[in-house]
Parts: C-alpha cells; structure tokens; sequence
C-alpha cells in the first residue's frame, strides 16, 4: 500500500521493473498492442494498478521523439520480405509521427560504411536493421560510433550488444519437419537459406533436429544450398528433384524458394501435392499467389517491424533520460499455417 498515490514520480521503467519484463512490454500492453503473452499482460496490468501509474497521452505517443528521423537500412534478395517489412515500418512510423528515412546498402564493407554515414549525416536518431544487414558487425560498429541505438531484426542468433526483435527459427523449423514426417514423409529435401544469415543456421538445425527426434530410420535428406532467392530455388530445386530417389517433399528455407520448387514440379510434370509436397517459411505474399497455395511458417513481419520501432524509440528515450541502453531479445510468436500444398506422399513419389 505504501506505493500509492506514488502516481507522479511512477515511471514505466518502475512497472517494467516490478512486473519484471521490459519498458517496450509495458508500453505494449497499456497501448493494447499485440503479441504479449496473457500471464505477462496480467503481469504488467497488475503492477500498473499497485504503482498507480497513469500515462499521460504524451507518454503514449512517447514523447519526445515525435518528429524524430529513423533510419531503416536495407538489403534483401526477397522482394516479398522487403515489402512487408516496409509495410509495417511505415504503419508504425505513421502512427507514431516518426519520418522514416530508408537507405539501400549494397554489398561490400565500403559500400556499407557510406550508406550508414549517409543516414547518420541526415540526423537520424536511430536504425533498424532487417535481414541480412542485422548480421553486419562491420555496419553495426559504423552505427555504434556514431553512438545511434540499433534494433537487429529477425537474427538467427542476436549480437549480444543490441536490441533484437525475432522468431524462434529453431523451433519454427522442427516443427514444419515433425509435420511433413506426420504427413508419413521420408524421403525429405532442404533448400538452405542464404550463408550469410544466422537465421539460416537455425532453420537447417531445426530440420535435422526434427528428423532426430522422429526416431524412426529416416534415409539422410537432399540438401541444396540457396539464397533466399527465387532464382536460388530454381536452381536447387532442379538439382532435388533429379535425385534418385526423388524427395517426396522439399522444405525450403523461405517462400520465395519454395514458390520456385513449386515452378520446377509443375514444368517436370508432377502435380504439387500429389507427388511432391513443398512447403516455405515466412508466409509472404508470394505464399498465397502461387498455385497450390503454400503451407508455410508465418512470421509475423509487419509485426516485427513495428515492434522494432517501438523498442527503438523507447530505447531512444532511455538515452535522453541519462538511463543505460541494455540488450533485449524479444521473441515474438510464429505459427505453422496449412494450406494445399503439402500431403501425403503417394506411392510414386519417390521414383
């Protein structure tokens, strides 16, 4: 009882504190947004009604920062993955009254220095950083000199030394396998995703973990190498289904690649799903204008980059308030999605 009527000196790093999760969770829940366990917004409401906090509505729109010039760098062989990061990037900026400022990095560590000088000299307060330049040290030190905060989004494996919104890819992953091999799947085949992601180490982990735990004498899987690429897919997808014996379902590391092995099935002849189930990760907006539809993993982009602005600029916040930036991994939550293009193998699958 003694911290009531404490409402005037409560602040949301107070309630993060007592509910014992981060200040972007806390924002998150008294703004009603999405993506927040029920146990840890029962938490967070709980520590709002002992501390009688009361936001004003210029907490809410966290002022301060409206107005303020965000960078969002960008690299991203996935034209689908591109456009519905920015999609939900720009939403959130909109909302907030932020000016989304964006830059392309082209590859090379020269290239990657300039394009961050070049946000940092028109005065952005922070950056985001989407897949593939979230595994950049070379762009992450360029931004950490100029003293900008950086939220990293969609890593595989966060740096240690900055803000991280992501899925869990592993997870993801196993589970998609467990249910082609439910499905009675065994002869499987994996497109990676491009090397240059951590992203991509897990999702391979996954599937092999997936195989391990089914107990089962699976034969070792095709495995091919891609680039999150559509052309990438079309080139391993050639090289699966030459194989003899043929995969019964290929899983490919995102959707663009999966909507390519789709395009080889169907101009070798075989009929998706009836002899080769395929399926993605992602869920983009390629996974439902290919035809079979994919069954895929959703991972909620937009979502993700909405959240990364808003735990940039509270970090942005923190800062202004003398307060000392820590790390934060947020995971969000993914979800396996069926749809038409993965079933049962049949029994001319594997010839």
């Amino acid at each position: 009882m003694a911290r009531r009527g404490r409402s005037r000196g409560v602040t949301i790093n107070e309630v993060a504190r007592h509910a014992g999760v981060s200040p972007m969770t806390v924002s998150r829940v008294v703004n009603g947004g999405k993506y927040v366990r029920e146990d840890t917004r029962k938490a967070v409401l709980e520590a709002v009604r002992e501390l009688n906090y009361a936001p004003n509505p210029a907490a809410r729109t966290l002022a301060g920062v409206h107005g303020q010039r965000i960078g969002l760098l960008y690299a991203n062989p996935s034209a689908a993955y591109l456009s519905e990061f920015l999609l939900g990037a720009l939403d959130e900026s909109s909302r907030l009254g932020l000016q989304l400022v964006l830059e392309k990095s082209e590859p090379g560590v020269v290239e990657s220095k300039r394009a961050v000088r070049k946000l940092v000299s028109g005065g952005v307060a922070g950056v985001i950083l989407p897949p593939p330049l979230c595994e950049s040290a070379v762009i992450r030190s360029e931004i950490h000199a100029a003293q900008l905060p950086v939220v990293a989004v969609a890593a595989g494996k966060p740096p240690a030394e900055v803000l991280c919104v992501r899925i869990d890819d592993f997870k993801a992953a196993f589970e998609m396998t467990r249910y082609l091999i439910e499905l009675g799947h065994r002869h499987l085949g994996f497109i990676k995703g491009h090397p240059n992601q951590s992203a991509s180490d897990e999702r391979w982990r996954g599937f092999v973990a997936g195989i391990q735990e089914s107990g089962d004498s699976l034969p070792p899987p095709q495995v091919e190498q891609g680039f999150f690429s559509y052309r990438s897919g079309l080139e391993a997808a050639e090289k699966l289904i030459a194989t003899k014996p043929r995969p019964t379902a290929i899983f490919a590391s995102n959707d663009d690649m999966a909507a390519a092995a789709v395009s080889v099935a169907h101009r070798r002849g075989l009929d998706v799903p009836r002899d080769l189930s395929v399926v993605g990760f992602d869920d983009t907006a390629i996974a439902t204008t290919v035809w079979p539809e994919l069954t895929t993993i959703r991972q909620p982009i937009s979502s993700m980059a909405e959240a990364a602005l808003d735990l940039l600029i509270l970090d942005i916040r923190r800062r202004r308030d003398g307060e000392v930036s820590s790390p934060v991994d947020q995971l969000v939550a993914h979800e396996l999605v069926v749809r038409e293009s993965a079933a049962a193998p049949s029994v001319t699958g594997t010839v």
